[in-house]
């Protein structure tokens, strides 16, 4: 079973969505497992547009990948990532489960603590302040790594004390197929962020809100490679996962191509190649004949 995607995935972007709508989305995500070209498929977690205060088109995505899986059969599914703030860890942890179930092991779990003050705000969930929000995701964090366990497939089960979110004997069955449960990746950027992704993750997707940052990439990426050591871990099996916005144009997408390149001598191993949702298949089509066909000439 392979660990992690290879180097290209495409996304719908958070913003932008337009006139998307489902029979849209799915005739996108059908035309991507068709084309062959691509390693992995991610959506975002917001429950409206994330460039917005207010309103806009966002699916929930756990729900939407799973209805959309079987269109791009073989690839990895993710999402980058999903906000901590808006379920329970254990709901995620189950809801985790059954995509890892449902890709063959092939489904990564990207956690950010929560940040769109007016989403959360619209909707009436609490966003708590920034040290009590890292209290709960390292909480969280604590919850999945217990559910994924060997021992939560069987009574009694694992319990754990916390002041979040405490479990007593509690299971998850049936488990996980990919040893060690889904792969975590976590979007942190500052210093407690990074030790929590040194700790927990296997990979760290680049923040959707900076596309195409080279030198924050390659910043971020030089101190979770020296935290990794710190701990002890191989960096060589740690993701690092850039994320871009293509744009429609031909000199976008050209453009785009220039930045790609720019991420992988930086050390990207994976890069997530953002579609704006307003121009679905076309959209998709172009990206991969600008970007996609001529980096997988070049990376074999």
């Amino acid at each position: 079973m392979a660990t992690r995607p290879g180097p290209l995935g495409f996304r719908i972007a958070a913003t932008g969505w337009g006139d998307m709508d489902w029979p849209r989305l799915a005739a996108t995500w059908e035309l991507a497992g068709d084309l062959g070209l691509f390693d992995a498929a991610w959506m975002s977690d917001h429950l409206s547009d994330a460039s917005r205060e207010r309103g806009g088109g966002s699916y929930e995505p756990f729900t939407a990948l799973a209805a959309l899986a079987t269109r791009v059969p073989g690839m990895w599914l993710g999402i980058a990532v999903v906000s901590n703030t808006f379920r329970h860890p254990a709901v995620v942890a189950k809801q985790a489960t059954v995509l890892d179930n449902a890709t063959g092991g092939r489904f990564i779990l990207g956690l950010g603590a929560g940040w769109h003050e007016g989403e959360h705000d619209a909707f009436g969930v609490r966003l708590p302040p920034m040290r009590e929000r890292f209290d709960r995701y390292e909480s969280s964090l604590r919850v999945l790594s217990a559910l994924f366990s060997d021992a939560a497939r069987q009574p009694p089960g694992v319990s754990l004390e916390d002041p979040f979110f405490p479990l007593h004997d509690a299971t998850n069955a049936p488990g996980p197929i990919r040893p060690g449960g889904p792969a975590i990746w976590l979007g942190g950027q500052r210093a407690r962020g990074i030790a929590l992704a040194a700790r927990y993750a296997e990979g760290w997707p680049m923040p959707g809100n900076r596309p195409g940052d080279v030198p924050y990439f390659t910043a971020r990426r030089d101190e979770i490679l020296r935290a990794l050591e710190a701990a002890g871990r191989d960096p060589s099996t740690f993701s690092f996962a850039a994320q871009l916005d293509c744009g429609g144009s031909r000199d976008d997408l050209r453009r785009t191509l220039g930045v790609c390149r720019g991420f992988l001598r930086a050390g990207a191993t994976h890069l997530m190649l953002g579609v704006p949702g307003r121009l679905g298949e076309v959209g998709l089509r172009a990206m991969a004949d600008e970007i996609a066909t001529p980096l997988r000439d070049e990376l074999g």
